[in-house]
């Protein structure tokens, strides 16, 4: 049997990345817009939104910005 991965609601998400529930509900119905950040992947059963923390994990990584000034 395959292995599940945690996954958090959108009220967890929101708290877990420091982002409000409102930012993730925006950043599903909008999709992905020039010059904005996008939002982490999610899970859509019915009503329900989920996240996988792995994703979120994967999500952060991804937008991490190293300040280069200060190695000058």
């Amino acid at each position: 049997m395959e292995k599940r991965t945690a996954v958090l609601n959108e009220k967890d998400t929101a708290m877990y990345i420091g982002m409000s529930t409102s930012w993730l509900r925006q950043t599903r119905m909008n999709g992905q817009i020039k010059g904005r950040t996008p939002g982490p992947p999610y899970i859509k059963i019915g009503r329900s939104v989920r996240y996988h923390i792995a994703d979120l994990d994967a999500w952060l990584d991804e937008h991490r910005v190293i300040d280069n000034w200060s190695q000058r």
